[in-house]
């Protein structure tokens, strides 16, 4: 054989294999991607019907309220909230205690091996017990539950395919972004999560990638075939503002930074008080939370729920801003609260109305002494949100993709940018650690599950 025959021989078996692993991967990537898009339709539907039937709850119960004589409201407020938070922890401590909080961590623990996932009592549970949590009006975000929900999805698509391990762990991982994106109609958002905040491994990362990308945008298409196109928080479309203002955006970066550190310390805080509740208190918990609640929210509504309404209330009414920065501090305190408790609920929502109260007042604050740096101040409190969740979550990524999604404002993703990037040095040089990183250790202590030793970003766990 001729050295050019034998190099045309090898060139072509070389070709034959690749084209072989070729048809293997595509193949094995064609059958995941559609079973991520099946499972991410079914996250958007379940999400969005969630997110409809809290919202229903909230105005069903605001608006009987209101029909009532004032005596009357402020017990039934106090005893509906109560009752109805209540329920809530019966369902959720007696068919499944894993369903507390957000969820977030549960998934985490999952994918990294701590943890089973009962998804035919995760999913039941975590829907009803929601619906009453929120519905009751405490001061908590839908994406907690609809993330674990979704990832209770993705598992319970995996056990119907008969997939393997790997399979069933790229599912989950892509139907809890799914359930980010279905939460705020936020897909890139979502995609983002899974890899900067939950950190998993998978044996083909491109092939889990992809996925994680068509469970987002069919879960996205499930959500708006059902609740109509645009973003979750219409706002103004802000015009960019002038580079020199960027310093602002910095300032306002700093101090979302020490606000989310403060935030971090102070919910661990709140849990570990919870916990130390036995007995006669532990079992009224519910009723105890969601009578304040209720209490609050008869006294003044913009202070309970999970805060969309409150920020678009804060954009189109003109507050002092004392009352903003005293709102701000009562959600703040409210916010630890609910979430301390152990209620089904995420803290991203939460997170956003405080973002926003606080920006706006310091937004005011900054037109008042430099009123040709910053034309229209509201800009501020956009780039606020992010700041904020990228401090406590230490996610800068998935915040200013969030943030910039969610108001559909991506003419403001520099400023955005610079806010998240100061706040996420700022909360890290404090010695803030990513919160679900910290509230995935108080369970795997629970729990007797000793851990490697690790550093403060978590990377022993690699999730």
């Amino acid at each position: 054989m001729t050295p050019d025959s034998h190099s045309f021989v090898s060139s072509l078996l070389a070709s034959r294999m690749r084209f072989r692993r070729f048809l293997e991967a595509s193949e094995g990537l064609n059958l995941v991607l559609l079973w991520a898009a099946i499972a991410g339709l079914m996250v958007g539907l379940v999400g969005g019907s969630f997110r409809w039937l809290v919202s229903a709850t909230l105005s069903g119960r605001m608006h009987w309220l209101a029909s009532l004589p004032r005596g009357p409201a402020l017990a039934t407020s106090v005893l509906l909230s109560g009752g109805m938070v209540s329920l809530g922890f019966y369902l959720m401590r007696r068919y499944a205690p894993d369903t507390s909080g957000s969820g977030i961590p549960q998934i985490e623990g999952w994918l990294a091996g701590f943890f089973p996932m009962l998804w035919r009592r995760v999913l039941p549970v975590k829907f009803l017990a929601g619906i009453l949590t929120l519905g009751s009006g405490m001061v908590m975000g839908r994406e907690g539950p609809t993330i674990q929900m979704g990832g209770a999805i993705g598992q319970m698509v995996s056990n119907w395919v008969r997939a393997s391990t790997e399979q069933a762990r790229v599912l989950v991982a892509a139907s809890a972004g799914a359930g980010l994106a279905t939460a705020f109609n936020a897909p890139l958002a979502g995609i983002v999560f899974v890899f900067e905040e939950m950190r998993p491994t998978f044996n083909n990362r491109l092939r889990a990638y992809q996925a994680v990308t068509m469970a987002c945008i069919t879960a996205t298409i499930g959500l708006q075939l059902m609740l109509g196109q645009g973003p979750t928080l219409r706002l103004t479309q802000f015009a960019v503002p002038p580079l020199s203002s960027l310093w602002i955006f910095a300032l306002l970066g700093l101090a979302c930074g020490a606000i989310g550190h403060g935030f971090n310390r102070l919910l661990v805080w709140s849990l570990n008080c919870f916990a130390t509740l036995h007995g006669l208190s532990f079992r009224l918990t519910g009723l105890c939370v969601g009578g304040f609640i209720g209490l609050v929210g008869w006294i003044y509504a913009p202070a309970t729920n999970s805060g969309e309404d409150l920020v678009i209330w804060a954009f189109d009414t003109a507050v002092p801003t004392y009352a903003l920065l005293l709102l701000c501090a009562v959600r703040f305190g409210l916010t630890l609260i609910c979430y301390g408790s152990g209620a089904p609920g995420g803290i991203f929502a939460p997170l956003l109305s405080i973002a926003t109260l606080f920006s706006l007042g310091l937004g005011q604050l900054i037109l008042n002494w430099f009123p040709d740096w910053l034309p229209q101040p509201e800009v501020l409190a956009i780039a606020g949100m992010g700041a904020l969740v990228a401090a406590t979550v230490q996610a800068p990524l998935t915040a200013i993709l969030l943030a910039t999604e969610i108001t559909s404002n991506y003419w403001l993703i520099l400023p955005i940018m610079v806010s998240c990037l100061a706040a996420t040095l700022v909360a890290h040089g404090l010695g803030n650690r990513p919160i679900y990183t910290v509230l995935l250790e108080r369970r795997l202590a629970d729990a007797d599950i000793s851990l490697p030793k690790m550093n403060p970003r978590n990377e022993a766990l690699d999730l």
